[in-house]
């Protein structure tokens, strides 16, 4: 394990993501955005952040279940987990890719 850390100010984090929202509305047609690829590569977290060994176990991530989860959660605030960030950071990248 390192003993290297990034610190990260909560506050900034969610002032980012404000700006980086408005940015994609500012781009977006309407309310809702239109994603057009729902499969993805997965890498596990276990070879995620080892960046000195190429990935073997790939798996398939899919934008739908990761978006139903999201969505999910919207019906019981209260089930929040932590992977919810993950399933989140999926749909992100997709619409990053989508409306650089």
């Amino acid at each position: 394990m390192t003993e290297w850390q990034l610190h990260i100010s909560l506050t900034e984090l969610r002032r980012s993501i404000d700006l980086l929202m408005d940015h994609v509305a500012a781009a977006a047609d309407g309310d809702t955005l239109h994603l057009d690829k729902d499969y993805f590569w997965s890498i596990g977290e276990d070879e995620l952040y080892e960046v000195y060994s190429t990935p073997s176990d790939l798996t398939l991530g899919q934008l739908s279940w990761s978006w139903g989860h999201l969505t999910d959660l919207l019906s019981d605030p209260d089930g929040a987990i932590g992977y919810h960030l993950v399933w989140l950071s999926e749909v992100l990248r997709a619409i990053g890719h989508k409306f650089p």
